[in-house]
């Protein structure tokens, strides 16, 4: 500590010296941040592919989450290290740009740092050991494109887009019936799909979900489902040839902006308030009734009085709608959504065939289906199961699936699944690997052999020999020549993938590969680590 002391003697501190800290440098460093990547690594590991395993995990309230998606599982995850939150950021880059292979990412970039530590044992520097990499990430990135295929589709044959939506949900938990909802997923993103420009709105589907009904029991309403019903129980709970006044404004009489006292004196002055005050229900109500509108749908609620009159009027009101809500509901039916009463008319009417309320079994909750809508570039998939956790699983598969018909929309180049992409560039980087001069080919070989990780981890996955199984595929690859080929996790008895029909998008790969190299390459970069600790004495 720096002291001084003043006139009269009394000692002052000018700068107080830093408490303890945790450092790590240089070979330390960089083994620190390999051990906590390859740890995070490892608990992915085992949820790779149709066989993957699940996880459960059980947050400090006691909600119970079960999945074997990979951002999923990594945002649930408390982790601390600061490395290992780089590979949770990777895995949700992964799900935010492509939606789908969250957990090839995380299993990938493992394989790489285990890969590089094996190199930095060996006293090449990680800067080199980056370089290479970079260097085989371009070669594989050019040689997916080089072997991928062209999958053609329309409007009137969806059928190769189903066959890639089915691989996309053979490892998730509603594989039982992944044609079924495939079919449902490829439905959904084409009624909402662009087909001339290549886009597809995401923000037009919506999912709900509803538990106590069986899996197969999910549907694509082309529509929107509101989890809400009618606002009294006497009102009709099916409407044909529905006229939607869509309110963003409050069916109540209007409340002053200042604040003011109003006395009332006699039994008349409170008659007369109570008439003014009903005489505001009246004329929405009838406001709303001129336009010819046979159904309300308000963003905010209403109390006893208006919903008396509504029903008297036979008008029937659905209250408490969400704001996102209505602006799917006004995309689908054409209507505009209403902020004040005085600007209700005829012309800002939304139009629906039908609206039906529905219950579930014997509780008392409803949901409002509006069905055949003019608009119907917005709709719903209506998931059911059989209790809240599958429900939300099945969730996140069908977002999984939307995710990859809507990449192939964008893009329609596909590559085989199975580990038959990896093994093929790994065929191919090993063999570049024996022209490159310099200390980089040593780089280059690793990543063809962290490649390998991923068709080991699905071989051991689907309780097949690891080694044993990948030496057997790669043998026929380089025999054959067919990139195809891969590792028969289904046991259908063909290493075939094209005759398996397993596909995944060229981008979803090549996005996957970039990513990893691209968070490898930053963790290589730190050799230093200053983690500040608390002051003494505190």
């Amino acid at each position: 500590m720096s002291l001084v002391f003043d006139e009269y003697g009394n000692p002052f501190i000018i700068i107080r010296e830093q408490g303890q800290k945790e450092r790590l440098k240089g070979i330390e460093a960089h083994k620190s941040h390999i051990l906590a990547a390859r740890a995070i690594a490892n608990v992915m590991k085992s949820s790779l592919g149709p066989k993957g395993m699940d996880k459960m995990m059980i947050s400090p309230d006691g909600d119970v989450t079960v999945t074997n998606d990979g951002a999923t599982i990594l945002d649930n995850m408390d982790v601390e290290n600061q490395i290992a939150k780089l590979l949770v950021q990777l895995s949700k880059s992964q799900d935010d740009e492509i939606g789908d292979g969250t957990t090839g990412v995380v299993v990938l970039a493992g394989a790489l740092l285990e890969q590089a530590e094996a190199l930095i044992d060996k006293g090449i520097h990680p800067t080199r050991i980056s370089e290479g990499f970079e260097l085989a990430c371009k070669l594989a990135i050019d040689h997916l494109a080089k072997i991928a295929d062209r999958i053609e589709f329309s409007a009137e044959n969806i059928d190769p887009l189903v066959k890639t939506a089915m691989t996309s949900l053979g490892s998730k938990i509603v594989n039982r019936f992944h044609k079924q909802m495939a079919e449902i997923s490829v439905n959904a993103v084409m009624s909402v799909a662009d087909l001339e420009r290549k886009d597809v709105n995401m923000e037009l589907i919506k999912l709900d979900g509803r538990e106590g009904g069986k899996l197969e029991e999910t549907q694509l309403v082309r529509g929107i489902v509101v989890d809400k019903g009618m606002s009294h129980p006497q009102m009709p709970t099916t409407i044909k040839d529905a006229k939607i006044c869509i309110l963003s404004c409050q069916f109540e009489p209007p409340k002053p902006k200042t604040k003011g006292n109003l006395d009332i004196n006699s039994v008349e002055s409170y008659k007369k308030l109570a008439e003014m005050e009903q005489k505001y229900f009246i004329d929405m109500v009838q406001k709303v009734k001129a336009t010819g509108a046979n159904l309300v749908i308000c963003q905010w609620g209403f109390d006893d009085e208006a919903n008396h009159l509504l029903l008297a009027n036979d008008l029937p009101a659905v209250r408490w709608v969400g704001g996102l809500e209505l602006e799917k509901i006004a995309i689908a039916t054409g209507g505009r959504i209403v902020p004040r009463f005085e600007e209700v008319s005829a012309d800002k009417l939304g139009h629906a065939g039908l609206v039906r309320e529905i219950g579930f079994g014997t509780t008392k909750d409803r949901h409002l289906l509006i069905e055949e809508c003019p608009n119907s570039h917005a709709v719903t998939v209506f998931v059911r199961g059989g209790n809240k956790m599958i429900v939300e699983e099945a969730k996140r598969s069908i977002h999984d699936a939307l995710c990859v018909t809507r990449n192939l929309i964008r893009d329609n180049r596909i590559i085989y699944g199975g580990g038959s992409a990896e093994i093929t560039c790994s065929l191919a980087i090993s063999a570049a690997a024996d022209k490159i001069q310099g200390v980089e080919q040593y780089a280059v070989r690793a990543f063809a052999d962290a490649l390998d990780a991923i068709p080991l981890a699905l071989a051991e996955n689907s309780g097949l020999s690891p080694i044993e199984t990948l030496a057997q595929v790669k043998a026929a690859q380089s025999k054959d020549n067919n990139p195809n080929l891969g590792v028969d996790c289904n046991q259908r008895g063909t290493i075939s993938m094209k005759d398996q029909f397993v596909f995944d998008p060229l981008i979803s790969k090549q996005s996957q590969f970039l990513l990893a190299n691209q968070v490898v390459k930053m963790i290589l970069k730190i050799d230093d680590i200053i983690k500040q600790g608390k002051e003494q004495g505190q």
